[in-house]
């Protein structure tokens, strides 16, 4: 072990506590004891992390063996403990670090050789094929580590670490000019971040969402406009107001995003973030006249996630978060799941 690590060590307990799960919501509390990071990892203690709608990959069985058990969570920020061999002297014990869903790429395969870190083969899924952070420790790639700024909370910014940078990456991905209007799909995790964002990158905002009562919010939010699409198609409230350069739907749902695409203008594109178990269903014409694009984006790399923190300080866009305590984290995801949240549900493992 070399000093750092010694000096990192010293005064740590042995044992943290864990949440696994296995089969569909079988949450048990476990014990753990420390070891040291393997070749290219390192020990993280962690301050905060949040919980995604993603998670129901690990938390309702959906990974190709249920039965093993998982620790969920890759809303992570914490502090890092010790280093394993190999690992970049960039990173030092004492560093404040974030881990993502994406942990970080393996630089040998076939994407991360044509610099397409996102798309690496053999990149681990937080919380989903190794485990998270529903833990007071988490062991990580250091390819997928995240610096956190000076001046973020913990328990305020480990939704930026997903849900942000989801929002954020769809939005500057996008070909749209400052100033073009931009609408976002849906008011919740990921919604209420993007509205924020839309307005900090300097975008004329469209909320749209179900409801009248939502438009307060939308404009609190920083939205310059807001469409109820429980009362009007919104596509065509969109073509009303010039039509978007951008769309991002982040509802789960792809009946909702169907009538999104007669919104855009011309070139215009609707960038999907939220996951539905619906197919969205669009015309060949609505495709061919007026160019326009539908795609996916999904959340980004490590080094595109600190310039999303950085952007977020700069900014002032903050997430809306209710924190449980790691003991409560079956019904913090509950409440997550449930859609009762608002907006955002993280741990604290000091709790």
């Amino acid at each position: 072990m070399s000093a750092s690590t010694e000096h990192a060590a010293a005064g740590q307990a042995s044992a943290y506590r864990v949440f696994t799960v296995t089969g569909q919501r079988r949450f048990a509390l476990a014990e753990r004891e420390r070891h040291e990071p393997s070749p290219g990892r390192v020990r993280i203690r962690v301050e905060a992390c949040g919980i995604c709608h993603t998670d129901v990959l690990a938390v309702e069985g959906l990974r190709p063996d249920p039965s093993t058990p998982i620790v969920p969570g890759h809303e992570i920020v914490g502090v890092i403990e010790a280093i394993g061999d190999g690992v970049d002297p960039a990173w030092r014990p004492g560093d404040r670090v974030g881990v993502g869903f994406l942990g970080g790429q393996d630089n040998t395969c076939q994407a991360c050789r044509r610099g397409d870190f996102v798309n690496c083969s053999d990149q681990p899924r937080t919380g989903t094929s190794v485990d998270g952070g529903y833990a007071e420790v988490v062991y990580a790639r250091a390819t997928g580590l995240v610096r956190i700024p000076p001046g973020l909370d913990p328990l305020a910014g480990a939704p930026l670490l997903c849900a942000g940078l989801t929002m954020y990456n769809a939005l500057i991905s996008a070909s749209a000019r400052p100033g073009s209007l931009v609408a976002v799909q849906g008011i919740g995790g990921l919604g209420h971040l993007g509205i924020q964002y839309a307005r900090a990158l300097g975008h004329r905002v469209v909320a749209v969402a179900r409801g009248a009562a939502k438009a307060g919010l939308a404009a609190e939010l920083g939205a310059h406009d807001y469409i109820d699409s429980t009362r009007t198609d919104p596509g065509a409230a969109l073509q009303r107001l010039g039509g978007a350069a951008v769309i991002v739907a982040t509802a789960a749902s792809g009946a909702s995003m169907s009538p999104l695409v007669r919104g855009l203008d011309r070139r215009g594109e609707l960038v999907v973030v939220g996951a539905a178990p619906d197919p969205i269903q669009v015309s060949t014409s609505d495709l061919i006249f007026g160019e326009h694009v539908v795609r996916g984006s999904l959340t980004g790399t490590a080094i595109e996630n600190e310039d999303n923190l950085r952007f977020v300080l700069d900014h002032g866009i903050r997430s809306r978060n209710e924190v449980f305590p790691l003991s409560e984290a079956p019904k913090a995801y509950e409440r997550m799941i449930n859609g009762g949240a608002r907006f955002r549900v993280v741990l604290d493992p000091s709790r």
